[in-house]
Protein backbone atom coordinates (compact mmCIF):
# COMPACT_ATOMS: atom_id res chain seq x y z
CA UNK A 1 0.00 0.00 0.00
CA UNK A 2 1.60 3.25 -1.09
CA UNK A 3 2.23 6.46 1.58
CA UNK A 4 0.84 9.54 1.06
CA UNK A 5 2.28 12.83 1.71
CA UNK A 6 1.01 16.16 1.89
CA UNK A 7 3.25 19.15 0.84
CA UNK A 8 2.45 22.54 1.85
CA UNK A 9 4.30 26.13 1.67
CA UNK A 10 3.81 29.17 -0.24
CA UNK A 11 3.91 32.69 -0.49
CA UNK A 12 7.42 33.18 -2.31
CA UNK A 13 9.32 30.87 -3.95
CA UNK A 14 11.96 30.02 -1.30
CA UNK A 15 8.90 28.13 0.46
CA UNK A 16 8.28 25.87 -2.71
CA UNK A 17 11.27 25.14 -4.11
CA UNK A 18 12.97 23.03 -1.14
CA UNK A 19 9.38 21.03 -1.13
CA UNK A 20 10.07 20.46 -5.42
CA UNK A 21 13.60 18.92 -4.44
CA UNK A 22 11.94 16.50 -2.42
CA UNK A 23 9.48 15.45 -4.73
CA UNK A 24 11.64 12.84 -7.22
CA UNK A 25 13.36 11.15 -4.01
CA UNK A 26 9.74 10.66 -2.63
CA UNK A 27 8.71 9.30 -5.37
CA UNK A 28 11.27 6.79 -5.40
CA UNK A 29 10.18 5.63 -1.98
CA UNK A 30 6.62 5.30 -3.19
CA UNK A 31 4.57 8.01 -1.75
CA UNK A 32 1.63 9.57 -3.51
CA UNK A 33 2.04 13.07 -2.81
CA UNK A 34 -0.24 15.81 -2.77
CA UNK A 35 0.31 19.91 -2.53
CA UNK A 36 -1.53 22.15 -0.77
CA UNK A 37 -1.29 26.11 -1.39
CA UNK A 38 -3.04 29.17 -1.61
CA UNK A 39 -5.52 29.19 -4.83
CA UNK A 40 -3.35 31.72 -6.93
CA UNK A 41 0.02 31.90 -5.22
CA UNK A 42 3.19 31.48 -7.05
CA UNK A 43 3.16 27.69 -5.85
CA UNK A 44 0.31 26.88 -8.09
CA UNK A 45 2.32 27.68 -10.93
CA UNK A 46 5.63 25.90 -9.77
CA UNK A 47 3.54 22.62 -8.89
CA UNK A 48 1.18 22.16 -11.66
CA UNK A 49 4.27 22.73 -13.82
CA UNK A 50 5.60 19.89 -12.29
CA UNK A 51 2.51 17.68 -12.70
CA UNK A 52 1.68 16.97 -8.82
CA UNK A 53 -1.79 17.27 -7.35
CA UNK A 54 -2.78 20.64 -6.37
CA UNK A 55 -5.17 21.84 -4.12
CA UNK A 56 -6.05 25.42 -2.92
CA UNK A 57 -7.37 27.13 0.10
CA UNK A 58 -8.19 30.36 1.29
CA UNK A 59 -5.31 31.82 3.29
CA UNK A 60 -4.96 35.84 4.84
CA UNK A 61 -1.72 36.51 6.44
CA UNK A 62 -1.13 37.43 9.67
CA UNK A 63 0.63 41.24 9.95
CA UNK A 64 2.42 42.74 12.98
CA UNK A 65 1.24 45.90 11.74
CA UNK A 66 -2.33 47.76 11.50
CA UNK A 67 -3.40 47.30 8.02
CA UNK A 68 -7.79 46.60 7.35
CA UNK A 69 -7.14 43.06 5.97
CA UNK A 70 -6.30 42.66 9.46
CA UNK A 71 -10.63 42.43 9.64
CA UNK A 72 -11.02 40.78 7.46
CA UNK A 73 -8.02 38.14 6.79
CA UNK A 74 -8.79 36.17 10.14
CA UNK A 75 -12.21 35.13 8.63
CA UNK A 76 -9.50 33.62 5.21
CA UNK A 77 -7.53 31.77 8.11
CA UNK A 78 -10.89 30.04 9.20
CA UNK A 79 -11.88 29.41 5.90
CA UNK A 80 -9.06 27.98 4.85
CA UNK A 81 -8.63 25.90 8.51
CA UNK A 82 -12.65 24.64 7.32
CA UNK A 83 -11.02 23.62 3.97
CA UNK A 84 -7.78 22.26 5.17
CA UNK A 85 -9.89 19.40 7.62
CA UNK A 86 -11.88 18.45 4.65
CA UNK A 87 -8.33 17.50 2.72
CA UNK A 88 -6.87 15.73 5.75
CA UNK A 89 -10.35 13.83 5.64
CA UNK A 90 -10.49 12.74 2.48
CA UNK A 91 -6.95 11.83 1.55
CA UNK A 92 -6.00 10.68 5.21
CA UNK A 93 -2.66 11.23 4.64
CA UNK A 94 0.44 10.20 6.36
CA UNK A 95 2.15 12.65 6.94
CA UNK A 96 2.57 16.75 6.33
CA UNK A 97 5.47 18.41 5.32
CA UNK A 98 5.16 22.34 5.36
CA UNK A 99 7.85 24.70 4.61
CA UNK A 100 6.23 27.79 6.13
CA UNK A 101 4.55 30.62 4.58
CA UNK A 102 1.04 31.89 5.96
CA UNK A 103 -0.77 29.34 3.43
CA UNK A 104 0.87 26.64 5.19
CA UNK A 105 -0.77 27.46 9.01
CA UNK A 106 -4.47 26.12 8.67
CA UNK A 107 -2.95 22.82 7.27
CA UNK A 108 -0.46 22.57 10.10
CA UNK A 109 -3.38 23.09 12.36
CA UNK A 110 -5.70 20.94 10.57
CA UNK A 111 -3.07 18.24 10.70
CA UNK A 112 -3.20 18.27 14.27
CA UNK A 113 -6.64 18.15 14.85
CA UNK A 114 -6.62 14.78 12.90
CA UNK A 115 -3.72 13.73 14.94
CA UNK A 116 -1.46 13.00 11.35
CA UNK A 117 2.29 14.15 12.13
CA UNK A 118 3.88 17.06 10.88
CA UNK A 119 7.38 18.12 9.91
CA UNK A 120 8.24 21.89 9.54
CA UNK A 121 11.07 23.20 7.56
CA UNK A 122 12.45 26.64 8.93
CA UNK A 123 14.48 28.10 6.17
CA UNK A 124 15.73 31.68 7.68
CA UNK A 125 17.95 31.99 11.14
CA UNK A 126 14.94 32.80 13.27
CA UNK A 127 11.68 31.55 12.26
CA UNK A 128 9.49 33.47 10.72
CA UNK A 129 5.70 33.96 12.26
CA UNK A 130 3.67 31.46 10.09
CA UNK A 131 6.22 28.78 11.86
CA UNK A 132 5.93 30.45 15.07
CA UNK A 133 2.00 29.27 15.29
CA UNK A 134 2.50 25.65 13.86
CA UNK A 135 5.38 24.80 16.21
CA UNK A 136 3.13 23.40 18.46
CA UNK A 137 1.39 20.84 16.30
CA UNK A 138 4.98 19.85 14.70
CA UNK A 139 6.31 16.13 15.15
CA UNK A 140 10.20 17.68 13.91
CA UNK A 141 11.69 21.13 13.07
CA UNK A 142 14.20 20.67 10.55
CA UNK A 143 16.32 23.50 10.23
CA UNK A 144 19.28 25.59 8.37
CA UNK A 145 21.78 27.15 11.13
CA UNK A 146 23.41 25.68 13.85
CA UNK A 147 21.91 28.77 15.73
CA UNK A 148 18.51 28.18 14.52
CA UNK A 149 18.25 25.50 17.42
CA UNK A 150 18.17 27.68 20.12
CA UNK A 151 14.64 29.42 18.79
CA UNK A 152 13.18 25.70 18.95
CA UNK A 153 11.61 22.95 21.15
CA UNK A 154 14.94 21.45 21.83
CA UNK A 155 12.82 17.61 21.58
CA UNK A 156 12.12 19.24 18.19
CA UNK A 157 14.91 20.73 16.18
CA UNK A 158 16.84 18.39 13.61
CA UNK A 159 19.78 20.21 11.73
CA UNK A 160 19.07 19.26 8.18
CA UNK A 161 20.26 22.05 6.01
CA UNK A 162 18.04 22.85 2.85
CA UNK A 163 16.93 20.44 -0.10
CA UNK A 164 17.86 22.02 -3.05
CA UNK A 165 17.15 20.42 -6.43
CA UNK A 166 19.37 17.94 -7.99
CA UNK A 167 19.49 19.10 -11.49
CA UNK A 168 21.56 22.08 -10.23
CA UNK A 169 24.38 20.03 -9.22
CA UNK A 170 24.30 18.61 -12.87
CA UNK A 171 25.80 21.43 -14.61
CA UNK A 172 27.67 21.67 -17.76
CA UNK A 173 30.88 23.75 -17.30
CA UNK A 174 31.65 23.99 -21.22
CA UNK A 175 27.75 24.81 -22.03
CA UNK A 176 27.64 27.93 -19.69
CA UNK A 177 31.24 29.12 -21.07
CA UNK A 178 29.51 29.02 -24.86
CA UNK A 179 26.56 30.42 -23.60
CA UNK A 180 28.52 33.57 -22.34
CA UNK A 181 31.24 33.42 -25.38
CA UNK A 182 33.71 33.15 -22.39
CA UNK A 183 36.81 31.66 -22.65
CA UNK A 184 38.02 28.51 -20.18
CA UNK A 185 41.44 30.57 -19.33
CA UNK A 186 39.89 33.18 -17.39
CA UNK A 187 38.21 32.96 -14.01
CA UNK A 188 34.29 33.56 -13.81
CA UNK A 189 32.04 35.79 -10.93
CA UNK A 190 28.42 34.90 -11.20
CA UNK A 191 26.19 37.78 -9.86
CA UNK A 192 22.94 36.85 -8.45
CA UNK A 193 21.16 40.17 -7.74
CA UNK A 194 18.12 37.99 -6.93
CA UNK A 195 14.39 37.47 -9.11
CA UNK A 196 13.90 41.48 -8.93
CA UNK A 197 17.32 42.46 -9.07
CA UNK A 198 19.56 44.74 -6.32
CA UNK A 199 20.35 47.69 -7.67
CA UNK A 200 23.19 48.68 -5.00
CA UNK A 201 25.15 45.36 -6.30
CA UNK A 202 24.27 45.84 -9.92
CA UNK A 203 26.10 49.35 -9.42
CA UNK A 204 28.62 47.99 -7.69
CA UNK A 205 29.37 45.47 -10.24
CA UNK A 206 29.14 47.54 -13.40
CA UNK A 207 31.28 50.45 -11.68
CA UNK A 208 34.38 48.43 -11.08
CA UNK A 209 33.66 46.18 -14.28
CA UNK A 210 36.57 47.55 -16.50
CA UNK A 211 39.60 46.69 -13.25
CA UNK A 212 37.74 43.31 -12.58
CA UNK A 213 37.44 42.33 -16.44
CA UNK A 214 41.72 42.78 -16.46
CA UNK A 215 41.11 39.27 -14.28
CA UNK A 216 38.00 37.50 -14.44
CA UNK A 217 34.69 37.27 -16.73
CA UNK A 218 31.27 38.19 -15.64
CA UNK A 219 27.79 37.21 -16.05
CA UNK A 220 25.15 38.90 -14.44
CA UNK A 221 21.90 37.99 -13.23
CA UNK A 222 20.50 41.55 -12.75
CA UNK A 223 16.54 40.81 -12.60
CA UNK A 224 13.76 42.18 -14.76
CA UNK A 225 14.37 45.46 -16.59
CA UNK A 226 18.05 45.77 -15.01
CA UNK A 227 19.87 45.04 -18.29
CA UNK A 228 22.63 48.00 -19.05
CA UNK A 229 22.19 48.52 -23.13
CA UNK A 230 25.58 50.64 -22.61
CA UNK A 231 27.25 47.15 -21.90
CA UNK A 232 25.83 44.89 -24.67
CA UNK A 233 28.46 43.15 -26.14
CA UNK A 234 31.11 44.22 -23.90
CA UNK A 235 33.87 41.64 -23.72
CA UNK A 236 33.79 39.10 -20.39
CA UNK A 237 30.83 40.84 -19.46
CA UNK A 238 27.36 38.85 -20.20
CA UNK A 239 23.87 40.22 -18.35
CA UNK A 240 20.62 38.40 -18.21
CA UNK A 241 17.66 39.71 -16.75
CA UNK A 242 17.53 36.02 -15.32
CA UNK A 243 17.87 32.40 -16.05
CA UNK A 244 15.97 29.60 -15.77
CA UNK A 245 17.19 25.68 -16.82
CA UNK A 246 20.58 26.47 -18.07
CA UNK A 247 21.44 28.05 -14.04
CA UNK A 248 23.25 24.47 -13.62
CA UNK A 249 25.56 25.29 -16.34
CA UNK A 250 26.15 28.87 -15.14
CA UNK A 251 27.00 27.86 -11.41
CA UNK A 252 29.30 24.71 -13.10
CA UNK A 253 31.26 27.56 -14.53
CA UNK A 254 31.79 30.08 -11.80
CA UNK A 255 34.75 30.21 -9.68
CA UNK A 256 33.03 32.73 -7.23
CA UNK A 257 29.58 33.32 -6.86
CA UNK A 258 27.99 37.07 -5.21
CA UNK A 259 24.41 36.81 -4.04
CA UNK A 260 21.94 38.36 -1.38
CA UNK A 261 21.35 36.24 1.62
CA UNK A 262 18.32 34.79 1.00
CA UNK A 263 18.79 31.60 2.59
CA UNK A 264 17.26 29.26 -0.20
CA UNK A 265 19.99 30.61 -2.73
CA UNK A 266 22.86 30.70 -0.05
CA UNK A 267 22.03 27.12 0.69
CA UNK A 268 22.17 26.54 -3.11
CA UNK A 269 25.70 28.49 -2.91
CA UNK A 270 26.68 25.85 -0.45
CA UNK A 271 25.77 22.50 -1.75
CA UNK A 272 27.83 23.34 -4.78
CA UNK A 273 30.55 24.00 -2.89
CA UNK A 274 31.27 27.29 -4.58
CA UNK A 275 33.58 30.60 -3.07
CA UNK A 276 31.28 33.90 -2.41
CA UNK A 277 30.61 36.94 -1.60
CA UNK A 278 27.15 37.49 -0.02
CA UNK A 279 25.85 41.25 0.33
CA UNK A 280 22.82 41.01 3.01
CA UNK A 281 19.55 42.97 2.08
CA UNK A 282 20.24 45.83 4.68
CA UNK A 283 17.63 45.63 7.88
CA UNK A 284 15.66 48.75 6.57
CA UNK A 285 14.13 46.65 3.96
CA UNK A 286 13.87 43.68 5.44
CA UNK A 287 13.30 42.01 9.18
CA UNK A 288 17.06 41.25 9.04
CA UNK A 289 16.80 37.37 8.04
CA UNK A 290 19.11 38.29 5.84
CA UNK A 291 22.34 39.67 8.12
CA UNK A 292 21.83 36.80 10.19
CA UNK A 293 22.35 34.44 7.58
CA UNK A 294 25.23 35.70 6.07
CA UNK A 295 27.10 36.24 9.64
CA UNK A 296 26.08 32.70 9.60
CA UNK A 297 27.83 31.33 6.65
CA UNK A 298 30.63 33.27 7.68
CA UNK A 299 31.12 32.13 11.23
CA UNK A 300 31.04 28.76 9.42
CA UNK A 301 33.51 29.68 7.11
CA UNK A 302 31.93 29.77 4.02
CA UNK A 303 31.80 33.13 2.46
CA UNK A 304 32.67 36.44 2.71
CA UNK A 305 29.75 39.36 3.92
CA UNK A 306 30.11 43.19 2.60
CA UNK A 307 27.28 45.13 4.36
CA UNK A 308 25.41 46.96 1.35
CA UNK A 309 26.23 50.19 3.38
CA UNK A 310 30.28 49.68 3.25
CA UNK A 311 29.92 48.65 -0.45
CA UNK A 312 32.62 50.97 -2.32
CA UNK A 313 33.91 49.94 -6.03
CA UNK A 314 37.29 49.22 -4.02
CA UNK A 315 35.65 47.01 -1.33
CA UNK A 316 34.38 45.00 -3.85
CA UNK A 317 37.16 44.61 -5.87
CA UNK A 318 39.57 43.88 -3.06
CA UNK A 319 37.01 41.22 -1.62
CA UNK A 320 36.49 39.42 -4.88
CA UNK A 321 40.73 38.87 -5.11
CA UNK A 322 41.19 37.63 -1.61
CA UNK A 323 37.97 35.38 -1.71
CA UNK A 324 39.48 34.47 -5.24
CA UNK A 325 43.20 33.80 -3.93
CA UNK A 326 41.96 31.68 -1.00
CA UNK A 327 38.80 29.88 -2.36
CA UNK A 328 40.36 26.56 -1.04
CA UNK A 329 39.88 27.25 2.25
CA UNK A 330 36.39 28.17 1.67
CA UNK A 331 35.50 25.09 -0.55
CA UNK A 332 36.74 22.89 2.39
CA UNK A 333 34.83 24.28 5.00
CA UNK A 334 31.50 23.73 2.91
CA UNK A 335 32.38 19.82 1.91
CA UNK A 336 32.91 19.48 6.36
CA UNK A 337 29.39 20.98 6.77
CA UNK A 338 26.91 18.84 8.65
CA UNK A 339 24.20 19.97 6.27
CA UNK A 340 25.59 18.23 3.19
CA UNK A 341 23.27 16.15 2.42
CA UNK A 342 19.82 17.69 3.46
CA UNK A 343 17.28 15.40 0.89
CA UNK A 344 18.17 11.94 2.33
CA UNK A 345 18.34 13.44 5.72
CA UNK A 346 15.05 14.77 5.40
CA UNK A 347 13.54 11.61 3.51
CA UNK A 348 14.83 9.65 5.97
CA UNK A 349 12.84 11.34 8.90
CA UNK A 350 9.70 11.56 6.99
CA UNK A 351 10.14 7.44 6.68
CA UNK A 352 10.93 7.58 10.27
CA UNK A 353 8.32 9.44 11.48
CA UNK A 354 5.73 7.32 9.16
CA UNK A 355 6.43 4.23 10.58
CA UNK A 356 7.00 4.83 13.92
Amino acid sequence: MSKKIILTGGGTAGHVTPNIALIPGLKARGYEIQYVGSYEGIEKKLIEEIGIPYTGIATGKFRRYLSAKNLTDPFRVLKGFGEAKKIMKNVAPDIVFSKGGFVSVPVVLAAKKYKIPVIIHESDMTPGLANKISMSAATKICHNFPETAEYLPKDKALLTGSPIREELKKGDALAGLKMCHFSADKPVIMVIGGSLGAVAVNNAIRSSLDKLLLKYQIVHLCGKGKTDNSLEGKKGYTQFEYIKSELKDLFAMSDIIISRAGANAICEIAALKKPNILIPLSAKASRGDQLLNADSFKKQGFSEVIQEEDLTDELLVNTIDAVYHNRNQYITAMEKAATNDAITTILNLIDDTVNT
